[in-house]
C-alpha cells in the first residue's frame, strides 16, 4: 500500500509541478468609458525573467493565469496610433486570491479642454464580493509587533478582533466575534490548522511572511471548512536579486517597562510576571540558484524567554527565585522552479519547534518545587509542494502536503516520578513533588492533496477541485501511571526535612519513608487511543461576467466529515453550500457588491477524542446508557457499544505505604465498579457540521490612486453550534422562589432522571449499579447564533506624499445560546436561557494607523485601537451563599463561561459589561543606507500612555476580568488582569 501511494505521488509529479493565482486586466477608453478591446498587453516580472503578452476580448478584459508569486509584475501598454501609453508597476500577488487590474488609456483623437487625471489602476475590487482585507509585506514590516508574532498583527484588519479563549493557548484571534477554534489557518492556500483544538500548527514568523489575507465573508467555493473565516498567509520567494535581512530584537523588560500589579501573558498565551525578558535573533536570504529559473527563500528565527518565578516554603525554609526559560525557533525554506512560463513549481518546508518551561514555583509565590518542573512542546513539520500547469485557456493545480504536529503538554522533567502532595500536621500543603500528575500527549500526522482546475472561456470563468484532508491523531493522556500520593508529615518530619538543607533542590526520594499516605491513586489506562478524521471536499464554481460592467459568481461546494458518525454508522452526509455573489461596476473607480452563501465548519478533533477518553465499557454503565435508551433520553436505536469505549479512568488504594503503592495492572478490577462524578459518551445520532448562511452587502469607491475607501454590512445566522447536553441533568431549580436557600446535591441527585444515591450508586430494575455516572454528558450540534456587523474602511498608501494611514471602524453585534465546544446550560439542559451576547463581542472597534515619514529614512508609526468594553457574566457570592453551586447540580468551577458555574440570581449570561479599551503603540524607525543596504534601528512603544485596560485583549476566560461575583446593580469590579503596561522593545535589522 506504501509503495502504491508513493507511487501515485511520483506520478503526479511528473507531469504537474507554484503558482496558484490569476490576474484579471480591464482595459477602458477613459473617454467614453467602454471597453476597449484587441488591444496588446504585455505582462512581464524582471525579478524572475517572466514575460508575457495578450490581446483584450470584447468585454476588454484578459486573463493572465498560473502567475507565480514570487517578485512583482508590470503591466505595458505601448503607445499606439489611437492611445497613449500607460502601464502599472510593482503589483504583487496574494496566494489564491486573484488580482484585478484595470487600465484607462487616453484616446489622441479627443482634445482636452483641462488637463485631467486618469487612474491608471484600481484597488477596487470588481469581480466578486468576498469581505477581505490584507498586510502587504510594507505594513507589516512598519506596524509595531511583539516579538515579530504575527497573530499580533491580525487584530489591526476590519471584523478581527483579540480573543477571550478557554485556555492559556487557545488561538488569539476572533473573527465577527465567533469562537476563535474555528478559524482557518493556511499557507500558500495550503493547511496549516492544529486539528485538535484549532489554532496555527506552525506560527509562520514575520520575516517568512509576503502578505496576509483575511477573508471574512461570502469567499470562493474554493475556501471550506470553516464558517468562521480564513486567515492565509503568503510566504516570500526568491528572486534573480540576492537579498535578505538579519535582525536581533530584546524587549528588556521591567528594567524600562512600566511597572504593573497585574500579570501579563508571552507569545504562548502563558502566565509571565516578574523578571521577563525576551531575546530574538534570525535571517531570511533569498535569491536565484539559476536566473530566471529557479529561485529559494530561507529563513531561520529564534525566541527566548527569560522569566522567574518565586518558590516559597516557610515550613521547609524556601524562598528563592526559579528561573524558567521559554524557546521558539522557527526555520522555513522555500524553492520555486519555473519549468516554462506556463509550467511552476514550488516546495515548501516549516520546522516549528516549541518548548515552553514551567520550572515550579508561582508568579505570586507557590510550592511546586522544581522537582515538579515540565515542559510544554509544540513542535510541527510541514512539507508542500505546489504546482501549476496552463495550457491555452485551461489551468491545473496539484497541491500535496504532509505535516506532523506534536503537542506534548506537559512533558515531566522526572517522567518516572510519581507526583506527591506534602501537608504538614495542620494539612497546609508545603511542597508539591516530582510528576505534574497527568499526561497530555497528543500526536497529529497529516497528508493533504488538492487537485484544481479552470477554464477560461471569453464570459466566462469555470473552476472546480476535488480535496482530501485525513489525519491520524493518538494521545496519550489521563493521570500518572507513576502514581499520585498525598502525604501528611509530622511537624518532626519537616524539621527533618529541612535540617537537609536541599532547598530547592527537594525530590520525592527525599521524604521520610514512614510518612503518613492520606490518598494514593493511579492511572488505570495508561495506553495511546485515538481515530483517524478524514475531510472530502468537492468544490465548481463560475464567475460569469455579464456585461462590461456585472459580474456575477455562482459556485457549490461539498464536505464530509467521517468523525461526524460519531456513535453512529452513518455520517452527515447532506453538507451542501451554494454560493452566489454580484459585483456591479458603478463608475471606474467604484463598485457595488452583495452575496449569499452557506459555509460549514469542520469537527474539532476534541469532540470525539473528549467522548473516548472520559468514557468506560464497563457493564454498570453501559446498563445506566441502556436505562436511558429504555426511558426515551437516548435513541431508541442506540448501539451502546458504538457509544462506548475504555478511556482513562483512574483507580485508589488504602493503607498504603510511601512509595509502595501498587500498580496500575493489580488495581484493574476497580475499572468496572468505579463511581465518577462525569462521563461522557458518542453521540448516538452523530454529529452535525456547524454551518452559517451568511449575507452581505457592500461599496467601494477609489478616489485616487492611493486613496480607497469601502463599507461592508454582513448578517451570519449560525445553526449547528457545539455544546454540551448532560443526559442525567436534575430538575430546573428557582433558587429565588425558594428563600435563597440553594438547593443541595443531595436533593438535586433526587431529582435527576436516574436518582443518585448518596453513595453513588444508581438502582436500575432494583439492581444496584456502583459503576455509574452522575453526569452522563454527550456533545450535540444544537446551538445558533446571530451576527450584525457594519465595517467601514478608509486607507491611504503612501505614494508620492510623506504619510499613509488607515481608519477601520466597526459597529457589530453576536449573540449565540452557546459560546464553545464545552459549553453547557446553567440548568437542566435549557439552553433558550442561555440567550446572551457572545464572550468575544465588542460593539464598537476604531482601528487606526498612522505611518509618517518626516525626513529621509525616518518613519513614525502609531497604531491606535479603541473597543468598547467585553461582557461580564455575574456568578454568585460564596460568602452570601454558601457556595457557587446554586442549583447543587455539583457543577461549581471558575469557568463562569462554559456553564460549569451557576450565575447571580437575576443576571442574564453577559449582562454586564467592562470599562472601554483603549490603546496607542508606537514605533520610530530609522534606515541608515549602507550602499543599496540598510542598517535599520528600531524602537517600538506598546500601550504608550500606560492605560489600565481591563478589556479587549488576548487572554484567558477563567482569569479575566469577564467573570465578576455578585449583581451588576452594587458596582463591584475585581481587577484580576489587565493588558500590559507601557513596554518597549528595540531591534537591530541589516536588510540587504
Amino acid at each position: 500500500m506504501k509503495k502504491l501511494i508513493l507511487g501515485i505521488i511520483m506520478l503526479m509529479f511528473s507531469f504537474i509541478a507554484i503558482s496558484q493565482v490569476d490576474m484579471e486586466v480591464y482595459v477602458e477608453n477613459s473617454s467614453t468609458k467602454t471597453a476597449v478591446p484587441n488591444q496588446l498587453v504585455v505582462l512581464k516580472n524582471a525579478e524572475i525573467g517572466y514575460e508575457m503578452q495578450q490581446i483584450t476580448n470584447a468585454q476588454g478584459k484578459i486573463n493572465f493565469t498560473a502567475l507565480s508569486l514570487s517578485g512583482s509584475y508590470d503591466i505595458y501598454l505601448a503607445e499606439s496610433n489611437e492611445y497613449y501609453e500607460v502601464s502599472k508597476t510593482g503589483i504583487i500577488l496574494i496566494s489564491n486570491k486573484n488580482a484585478n487590474v484595470f487600465l484607462a488609456l487616453r484616446p489622441k483623437n479627443i482634445q482636452l479642454l483641462a488637463e485631467i487625471t486618469i487612474m491608471g489602476s484600481t484597488k477596487v475590487n470588481t469581480r466578486n464580493a468576498e469581505v477581505s482585507s490584507e498586510l502587504t509585506q510594507e505594513e507589516i514590516e512598519m506596524l509595531p509587533a511583539e516579538g515579530r508574532d504575527i497573530s499580533r498583527l491580525l487584530f489591526r484588519l476590519p471584523n478581527v478582533v483579540q480573543a477571550t479563549g478557554f485556555y492559556p493557548e487557545a488561538p488569539s484571534i476572533s473573527i465577527n466575534g465567533s469562537n476563535s477554534l474555528f478559524t482557518n489557518y493556511i499557507i500558500d492556500g495550503l493547511d496549516n490548522n492544529e486539528r485538535f483544538l484549532g489554532g496555527m500548527k506552525f506560527n509562520i514568523p514575520i520575516g517568512f511572511t509576503k502578505n496576509i489575507n483575511v477573508l471574512t465573508n461570502n469567499f470562493s467555493a474554493e475556501y471550506g471548512n470553516t464558517a468562521n473565516g480564513v486567515v492565509n498567509i503568503t510566504t516570500r520567494s526568491g528572486s534573480n536579486t540576492t537579498g535578505g535581512e538579519a535582525f536581533f530584537i530584546t524587549r528588556p523588560g521591567a528594567l524600562i517597562d512600566a511597572p504593573s500589579n497585574f500579570i501579563l501573558r508571552d507569545l504562548s498565551g502563558n502566565q509571565v510576571k516578574d523578571g521577563f525578558q525576551r531575546y530574538q535573533a534570525g535571517f531570511g536570504l533569498g535569491g536565484a540558484l539559476k536566473k530566471d529559473k529557479t529561485f529559494y527563500y530561507i529563513n531561520a528565527e529564534y525566541t527566548k524567554d527569560v522569566k522567574d518565578n518565586f518558590l516559597i516554603s516557610p515550613s521547609l525554609g524556601v524562598n528563592t527565585t526559579v528561573r524558567g526559560i521559554n524557546n521558539f525557533s522557527y526555520i522555513s525554506g522555500k524553492l520555486d522552479h519555473k519549468w516554462n512560463n506556463n509550467f511552476n513549481s514550488a516546495l515548501r518546508a516549516n520546522i516549528g519547534i516549541v518548548n515552553i518551561s514551567r520550572q515550579g514555583g508561582g508568579l505570586e509565590g507557590g510550592t511546586s518545587f522544581p522537582s515538579s518542573a515540565n515542559f510544554q512542546d509544540r513542535n510541527s513539520v510541514l512539507l508542500a509542494s505546489q504546482n501549476t500547469y496552463r495550457k491555452g485557456n485551461f489551468k491545473s493545480e496539484t497541491n500535496i502536503q504532509y505535516s506532523t504536529f506534536r503537542w506534548n503538554y506537559a512533558r515531566a522533567k522526572n517522567t518516572l516520578d510519581p507526583n506527591v502532595t506534602v501537608l504538614n500536621s495542620s494539612e497546609q500543603q508545603i511542597a508539591f513533588l516530582g510528576h505534574p500528575g497527568y499526561l497530555f500527549d497528543s500526536h497529529e500526522n497529516t497528508f493533504q492533496v488538492q487537485q484544481k482546475g479552470t477554464i477560461y472561456l471569453s464570459q466566462h470563468i469555470v473552476k472546480g477541485g476535488i480535496e482530501l484532508i485525513t489525519a491520524k491523531h493518538s494521545l496519550y493522556g489521563g493521570g500518572n501511571p507513576n502514581g499520585s500520593y498525598t502525604v501528611k508529615l509530622t511537624d518532626t518530619q519537616v524539621s527533618a526535612l529541612k535540617a537537609k538543607n536541599l532547598g530547592a533542590d527537594i525530590g520525592v526520594i527525599d521524604l521520610p519513608s514512614d510518612a503518613e499516605v492520606l490518598f494514593y491513586g493511579v492511572e488505570l489506562r495508561p495506553q495511546e487511543f485515538g481515530a483517524t478524521q478524514s475531510i472530502y471536499s468537492a468544490y465548481i464554481e463560475e464567475n460569469f461576467a455579464a456585461t462590461d460592467k456585472l459580474s456575477l459568481n455562482l459556485g457549490v461546494r461539498y464536505d464530509y466529515d467521517n468523525l461526524s458518525k460519531g456513535g453512529s454508522l452513518k455520517g452527515d452526509l447532506n453538507n451542501i453550500a451554494p454560493r452566489f455573489s454580484f459585483n456591479y461596476k458603478l463608475s471606474d473607480n467604484s463598485s457595488l457588491r452583495g452575496g449569499y452563501g452557506i459555509f460549514y465548519d469542520k469537527i474539532l478533533y476534541a469532540i470525539y477524542s473528549d467522548a473516548l477518553q472520559q468514557n468506560t465499557t464497563s457493564d454498570d454503565y453501559k446498563k445506566q446508557l441502556q436505562a436511558m435508551v429504555d426511558k426515551g433520553i437516548l435513541p431508541q436505536n442506540t448501539d451502546i457499544n458504538l457509544i462506548t469505549f475504555d478511556g482513562n479512568l483512574g483507580a485508589t488504594s488504602n493503607n498504603v505505604a510511601y512509595l509502595k503503592g501498587p500498580s496500575a495492572s493489580s488495581l484493574q478490577d476497580q475499572r468496572a465498579k468505579a463511581f465518577s462524578n462525569e462521563r461522557r459518551i458518542l453521540n448516538p445520532n452523530g454529529y452535525q457540521n456547524p454551518y452559517t448562511h451568511q449575507f452581505s452587502l457592500g461599496y467601494q469607491k477609489q478616489y485616487s490612486e492611493n486613496h480607497l475607501f469601502y463599507i461592508d454590512f454582513v448578517y451570519n445566522r449560525s445553526y449547528n453550534l457545539f455544546r454540551l447536553r448532560d443526559l442525567n441533568a436534575p430538575t430546573y431549580y428557582d433558587i429565588t422562589a425558594n428563600n435563597n436557600v440553594p438547593r443541595t446535591q443531595t436533593d438535586a441527585d433526587l431529582t435527576r432522571p436516574l436518582i443518585v444515591e448518596t453513595d453513588g450508586s444508581i438502582y436500575i430494575n432494583n439492581e444496584k449499579l456502583s459503576g455509574v455516572a452522575r453526569t452522563v454528558v454527550m456533545s450535540e450540534s444544537e446551538g445558533e447564533s446571530k451576527y450584525a456587523g457594519l465595517s467601514l474602511n478608509l486607507q491611504k498608501d503612501k505614494g508620492a506624499d510623506n504619510y499613509s494611514y488607515r481608519l477601520i471602524y466597526t459597529l457589530s453585534r453576536l449573540r449565540n445560546n452557546t459560546e464553545d465546544i464545552n459549553f453547557r446550560a446553567e440548568q437542566s439542559n435549557d439552553f433558550d436561557r442561555e440567550w446572551g451576547v457572545s464572550i468575544n463581542d465588542r460593539t464598537h472597534v476604531l482601528n487606526a494607523q498612522l505611518t509618517y515619514y518626516p525626513i529621509k529614512n525616518l518613519s513614525l508609526v502609531g497604531a491606535f485601537l479603541i473597543q468598547s468594553g467585553q461582557p461580564i457574566n455575574r456568578i454568585p457570592d460564596a460568602k452570601v451563599y454558601g457556595t457557587t453551586d446554586l442549583n447543587g447540580d455539583g457543577r461549581s468551577f471558575a469557568d463562569a463561561y462554559t456553564g460549569n458555574s451557576d450565575r447571580q440570581p437575576g443576571e442574564s449570561r453577559n449582562s454586564d459589561r467592562l470599562p472601554w479599551s483603549n490603546t496607542l503603540d508606537a514605533g520610530v524607525q530609522y534606515d541608515y543606507k549602507i550602499g543599496k543596504s540598510s542598517l535599520i534601528l528600531r524602537m517600538d512603544v506598546f500601550n504608550v500612555f500606560n492605560a489600565e485596560n481591563l478589556s479587549g485583549y488576548f487572554n484567558n476566560a477563567t482569569q479575566s476580568n469577564q467573570i465578576q461575583v455578585g449583581p451588576a446593580s452594587d458596582g463591584s469590579l475585581v481587577r484580576r488582569n489587565a493588558a500590559p503596561p507601557r513596554q518597549f522593545q528595540f531591534s537591530l535589522r541589516y536588510a540587504f
